[in-house]
């Protein structure tokens, strides 16, 4: 008998009927090439990963200004999309579906990745932190904050990835609006204290996540979008004023546009990211009618429980899929798991990517 007979039930996101709702979490690996393109290996990675619900990839930068990560995968080239149409077609001919993640970093980019120019973000706002460039860490610099006609372009530049997703043979598109990259910058009023309309109250913040959100699905379709947040997540020097203010709104309006999902990360208590706040997507679960993907520190029972209580329709894992390529197969049979090492987590060969065993 199936022990978790919710996370094991189909779900129909969008146009896709998924076998289950475990879904891979994006996880950042850093095994892209110099230039952003993706490669063998990453192949293999992904397609090992098939049997979940729904992959969605690591960040992937939308354009040249918005890379910030060594060994990150790009989407804004031709040879980008030409890589990534082989990582599609195996995850595919293992019966997969796969989600690409797209990602600006904004201010917590560095002149390092950007030939000497200054990241740019919603204010001229430095983060806390340093920034893991080609030339080792650095501190974060003050961004330049930008003009609404480079803002303008930004959500072109979206509309544009999203393209070439599809070009690339993906299921469909994940708008990276957490973890402090740009699109949350704007949400947020640490970080955003612009006075113009991308700027002040909620409905202000949550302008540009709206726009890039129009303008993606109409290069596509609006059912096969997700968009990502993190309401209480601190990543990147991030905060709030009023978290669920800024993403009760950003979750209602997103409402409106009838997405293949909402995907909230928010740590739960006993995990290593999590903050001591109230949390926040309870509220955004109330404000979304459409399906909700939750993350942050669940295993099975909590999943199960999470979906059978009808606070989540699926649940992402992250470091599970990381350490496991069956995890679907060993949770279903009750498997033990492999642990994951983080010391290869970024590390640019396959050992702790493509090794991790598989029981057979």
């Amino acid at each position: 008998m199936n022990a978790f007979p919710h996370l094991f039930s189909p779900l129909r996101v969008g146009p896709m009927l998924l076998p289950n709702r475990l879904v891979m979490a994006p996880m950042t690996r850093g095994r892209a090439a110099a230039d952003g393109t993706p490669l063998p290996r990453m192949v293999d990675y992904y397609r090992l990963r098939a049997d979940a619900g729904l992959i969605v990839t690591e960040a992937t930068a939308i354009a040249a200004h918005g890379v910030g990560w060594v060994g990150a995968p790009g989407i804004y080239t031709d040879a980008h999309v030409a890589a990534w149409r082989q990582v599609t077609s195996a995850v595919h001919a293992a019966g997969g579906r796969i989600f690409l993640q797209l990602w600006h970093m904004g201010r917590v980019s560095h002149p390092d990745f950007l030939g000497g120019a200054l990241p740019v973000g919603p204010s001229a706002i430095a983060a806390q932190g340093e920034a893991h460039t080609p030339l080792g860490k650095k501190p974060y610099v003050t961004p330049r904050a930008l003009t609404t006609a480079e803002i303008r372009g930004l959500v072109n530049d979206y509309a544009t990835a999203a393209r070439r997703a599809r070009a690339a043979g993906f299921d469909g598109v994940e708008l990276h609006a957490a973890n402090g990259y740009l699109i949350d910058q704007f949400l947020r009023d640490v970080s955003n204290q612009r006075t113009d309309a991308y700027g002040g109250g909620p409905a202000q913040r949550a302008r540009f996540l709206l726009e890039v959100t129009e303008a993606v699905a109409g290069a596509w379709s609006a059912d096969r979008v997700g968009v990502r947040l993190s309401p209480t997540g601190n990543y990147n020097d991030m905060r709030d004023g009023d978290p669920a203010a800024t993403f009760g709104h950003a979750a209602q309006a997103l409402d409106r546009f009838g997405l293949a999902y909402l995907h909230v990360t928010e740590a739960l208590p006993g995990s290593p990211m999590h903050v001591p706040l109230p949390p926040v997507a309870p509220t955004m679960r109330r404000r979304y009618h459409g399906t909700l993907i939750l993350n942050g520190g669940y295993d099975e029972p909590k999943a199960e429980q999470a979906i059978a209580g009808g606070e989540a329709d699926a649940i992402a894992f992250g470091v599970p899929f990381l350490a496991n390529p069956d995890l679907v197969a060993r949770i279903r049979t009750g498997a033990p798991k492999n642990a994951p090492d983080f010391a290869t987590l970024y590390t640019p060969t396959d050992k702790g990517y493509l090794d991790y065993p598989l029981r057979r």
